[in-house]
C-alpha cells in the first residue's frame, strides 16, 4: 500500500468537511463528509469548481487574503478565519495550507475544530 492510500484515508475518515482547493481557488478533492455537507450546493459536482463561487465577496476577500499571506510566508501554515455557532455549530474555522517538500503553497483548506467538549 502506498502512502497517498494512507493520506487519503486518513481525510476520507475526517467526520468534518475537508475541501481540498489548488491556488487558483479550483475544488480538487472533497472528502465523504463535504461531498454530503455540501450536498444541496452540488456535493461532489462542486470538484472542479471555484470555491469562491460558493462564497460571499466578503468571504472571497478572506479566503484570497489569507491564501496571499501563506504564500509569502513559509511559516504561515494556519489561519483563524471565524468561529461558526448557526445550526447548533461550535466551531472554529481556519484555512491551512497544503505545501510541498520544498515548503513551497500548493493548495490549502479550511479546518473545522469543533469547539463541544465530548465526554463518554
Amino acid at each position: 500500500m502506498n502512502l497517498d492510500q494512507y493520506f487519503k484515508g486518513i481525510i476520507d475518515s475526517d467526520e468534518k468537511a475537508i475541501v481540498i482547493c489548488d491556488l487558483n481557488h479550483i475544488i480538487v478533492y472533497m472528502n465523504p463528509a463535504a461531498v454530503k455537507n455540501y450536498e444541496k450546493r452540488g456535493g461532489a459536482a462542486l470538484v472542479g469548481k471555484s470555491v469562491l463561487d460558493c462564497h460571499n465577496s466578503r468571504s472571497q476577500d478572506i479566503i484570497k487574503n489569507n491564501v496571499s499571506k501563506m504564500r509569502e510566508d513559509k511559516s504561515v501554515n494556519k489561519i483563524f478565519e471565524f468561529h461558526k455557532t448557526r445550526n447548533g455549530a461550535n466551531e472554529d474555522v481556519y484555512c491551512v495550507a497544503i505545501r510541498d517538500e520544498k515548503g513551497e503553497l500548493i493548495g490549502y483548506y479550511e479546518k473545522f475544530e469543533d469547539k463541544n467538549l465530548y465526554t463518554e
